[in-house]
């Protein structure tokens, strides 16, 4: 199934480079450019630069798995087979996911649309966060299957009177991841970067213990990122086009949900049991280590504001990449240094699963150094600019 998975990843670029190209040809016949923001916002200057490029993302992820489902509706899962003959001992699970991935065609579809309105015409902080918060618990609350569900911390529920302390903090971890990369998405090339190596890092342990519909849905977003990257990634001139939120909620949300529906163990019947024994109970972590760097740009940039006596949610330049920036590194530099640290986590998060808890120890040190030194750095900078003024 590995190789498959691969292909998929294959599929998502090649339909991510012709649907950005047209993307960023519409965008740009339909005046659909970067605009000012919310009232209040505070943004570089505007570029006549259009933010379409989430429709690209979101095509390269739903149009396989929609047609992978129609397949499926239509019976031809031996035509399927035929062509990808590691499919046919999964068969069942495939039909008892179906109604899985299209809750999340569903929800992606919402936060989509939600995102290029927002785009041309810029809601509300509260708006935006309800409405995630609706498509998060439904993503929650229909997506239980036999073989499990998409919450975390189940083993609450036997201690708090059921399963309603178990989804609140699973739809508060979705809508904070999707914030996040929404959040993270404020300079050419970074939130793509760092969403194609989460992302690969998650897809990597999905395939590690067996999770190959999980795998396959990273996959594509995968794919898809890096195919949108040929025109985002400030290579040796800026981005031709700009993610928009019609692409960065998407992505976060994708990445929140698969993070959450990884066992991070073994699943096939025959080691199941076997597995169940051995899971170490910091591989519920593995989330948080993967995309330290993007959760750590969120929290801080919402303490700034807060201590500022600012909105949370209006946007401004103290974004992590910005202070960096401003503390002497080049945009493209920024990029590159935000998307190694977080390769830097994610890779320890691959690990994390199958490690002892001394070694374990050993991953979180290495996550919470990295963003501790990263920290001085931005103190020591900030204050070197501070004095030079």
């Amino acid at each position: 199934m590995t190789g498959a998975i691969l292909l998929l990843l294959a599929l998502a670029f090649l339909l991510a480079v012709p649907l950005t190209v047209y993307a960023r040809a519409m965008g740009n016949r339909l005046n659909a450019h970067d605009g000012a923001g919310v009232a209040g916002q505070l943004k570089e200057a505007a570029r006549r630069v259009p933010n379409t490029g989430g429709v690209a993302v979101f095509g390269a992820v739903t149009l396989p798995l929609i047609g992978f489902l129609v397949a499926m509706r239509l019976g031809l899962e031996q035509r399927m087979v035929a062509f990808v003959p590691d499919l046919a001992p999964h068969l069942e699970r495939v039909n008892e996911q179906a109604g899985t991935y299209g809750w999340l065609l569903i929800c992606l579809g919402v936060l989509h649309v939600m995102g290029l309105i927002d785009d041309r015409r810029p809601l509300g902080a509260w708006p935006k966060l309800l409405v995630m918060a609706a498509v998060a618990a439904a993503f929650v609350l229909f997506t239980e299957t036999p073989s499990g569900g998409s919450r975390v911390l189940t083993m609450l529920d036997a201690h708090v009177g059921g399963a309603w302390l178990s989804v609140l903090i699973t739809v508060v971890w979705i809508i904070a991841v999707t914030n996040a990369l929404n959040f993270i998405d404020n300079m050419d090339g970074l939130c793509g970067g760092v969403a194609a190596i989460a992302g690969a890092c998650f897809m990597v342990s999905a395939l590690v213990h067996r999770q190959w519909f999980v795998a396959g849905i990273l996959a594509l977003l995968v794919g898809g990122c890096l195919g949108f990257l040929v025109f985002n990634f400030p290579w040796r001139k800026p981005g031709s086009i700009f993610l928009g939120d019609g692409g960065s909620l998407v992505i976060g949300f994708v990445l929140a949900t698969m993070a959450v529906r990884i066992t991070y163990a073994q699943i096939d019947d025959a080691a199941v049991a076997a597995a169940k024994s051995t899971v170490r109970w910091h591989a519920v972590l593995t989330p948080l280590v993967v995309l330290a760097v993007p959760l750590y740009d969120m929290t801080s940039v919402t303490f700034l504001r807060l201590r500022q006596g600012k909105s949370p949610f209006v946007g401004d330049l103290q974004h992590l990449s910005h202070r960096l920036h401003f503390g002497g590194l080049t945009r493209r530099d920024t990029v590159v240094v935000i998307c190694g640290l977080t390769a830097i986590t994610a890779m320890g998060g691959i690990v994390l699963p199958s490690l002892e808890p001394w070694q374990a120890s050993v991953v979180f040190a290495q996550t919470i150094a990295a963003l501790v030194l990263l920290g001085i750095w931005e103190y020591r900078a900030g204050a070197a600019a501070r004095a030079g003024r």
